[in-house]
């Protein structure tokens, strides 16, 4: 027995014919026995060796550029990131002091010399410069080392979106650390992330109520036969809250307040049980702290004219879908998603103003990167969207 740098080695025995079969893989098979080809199916072209050394140095990211959240799903990982869209700055420098919660959590009340803003709005880039700070900050918290890997994005985007608004989302995401961007459009995806599959994605209608938009789709094969953005989302029932409480109740709140009560007694139903809540703000007048108590009817009253303008959308698209596909959607049924679709009652009165059953999925904020992520697996396939920018 030989010792060498520590390592012990022990003295090679004489070996036999089927010792050395073993070593090169070969198996003695009994007679009049077939062989069992197992072999790796090659794709239609063969990666190159700096093709696969690359793959071991990327990341597969999908991202769902909402307007109130941004959420990351990392292949073989899962949901990574699901932060608030808010970037907080200095109103002289421009320079960041807060992203995500951290920022979010100072809106309404910041410092002098400080504002906090949403640099996207409607799911589209309202300022460039801050949603690629927020972008490459992000990737940098699911991908330490992001600045030696590049990334392959597959993003999704309003189906609304226009060309000018297109390029800016594949530039900013070039510039935050993507070699390969893929753009999809947001029911598709929803469609994908509630359990679409080809065979049934005959007919279907997606509608997904994010932040910012509300789109609403006929998925059919895979592909958006009709479609419509609405610039209608969560935020917009909100901003409703928040004109109501100063137009009825004389009282002034922020935008987190209005969010809460939304949450907590926000419904469009009026048959569903009086719920009352106490909201505290500031006289509209006087200027003086104030407390006033507000009503499930209060918050009918209050939703009652953007969530009008979503059923009339959807109206709409029912109107442009062709008919042989009508009564798959009538089997179906109007597939709602997005964190906007969770308000209390609103399933029920598109149903009765559609005539046609309308549910809320399992998991409605989470629909749209779940389908991300399970397009990520087939990436490859996939047209880089890139190509529209060379």
């Amino acid at each position: 027995m030989l010792t060498l740098f520590g390592w012990t080695s022990k003295p090679k025995q004489p070996q036999t014919r089927e010792d050395r079969r073993k070593q090169r893989g070969v198996r003695r098979k009994p007679i009049g026995t077939t062989t069992k080809q197992t072999s790796f199916k090659r794709e239609s072209r063969s990666l190159s060796f700096l093709e696969k050394m690359s793959l071991l140095w990327t990341t597969d990211i999908g991202i769902d550029l909402g307007t109130t959240n941004v959420v990351m799903y990392v292949k073989g990982r899962g949901i990574v990131l699901d932060e608030p869209g808010f970037v907080a700055c200095d109103t002289k420098t421009r320079e960041v002091i807060a992203v995500g919660h951290e920022a979010r959590a100072i809106l309404g009340r910041t410092p002098e010399g400080i504002e906090v803003i949403q640099p996207l709005k409607g799911g589209v880039i309202a300022d460039y410069d801050t949603t690629a700070y927020m972008l490459r900050y992000f990737i940098r918290r699911v991908v330490p080392v992001s600045g030696l890997i590049r990334s392959r994005m597959i993003a999704c985007v309003p189906s609304s979106i226009t060309p000018v608004e297109k390029r800016a989302v594949l530039e900013v995401l070039l510039q935050a650390g993507a070699r390969k961007i893929v753009l999809m459009e947001e029911p598709l995806a929803a469609a994908i992330g509630t359990g679409l599959d080809k065979a049934e994605q005959v007919g279907a209608m997606v509608v997904d109520i994010g932040g910012g938009t509300t789109d609403i789709a006929v998925i059919c094969d895979s592909g958006v036969v009709v479609s419509e953005s609405l610039r209608i989302g969560s935020d917009t029932f909100d901003e409703a809250l928040l004109q109501y409480m100063k137009r009825k109740k004389k009282l002034l709140i922020g935008p987190l307040t209005a969010e809460d009560l939304k949450i907590e007694v926000g419904t469009v139903d009026s048959r569903s049980g009086e719920e009352r809540a106490i909201v505290r703000g500031r006289h509209s007048v006087t200027g003086l702290p104030r407390a006033v108590e507000i009503t499930s009817k209060d918050m009918k009253f209050a939703l009652e004219r953007p969530v009008q303008h979503i059923i009339e959308g959807i109206i709409s698209i029912l109107e442009k879908t062709p008919p042989e596909l009508l009564a798959q959607i009538n089997h179906h049924g109007i597939i709602l998603t997005g964190g906007g679709s969770q308000l209390r009652g609103l399933d029920r009165m598109i149903t009765e103003k559609t005539g046609r059953p309308a549910y809320v999925v399992e998991h409605p904020r989470y629909s749209v990167i779940l389908g991300t992520g399970k397009a990520l697996s087939e990436l490859n396939q996939l047209r880089d969207t890139l190509e529209e920018l060379r």
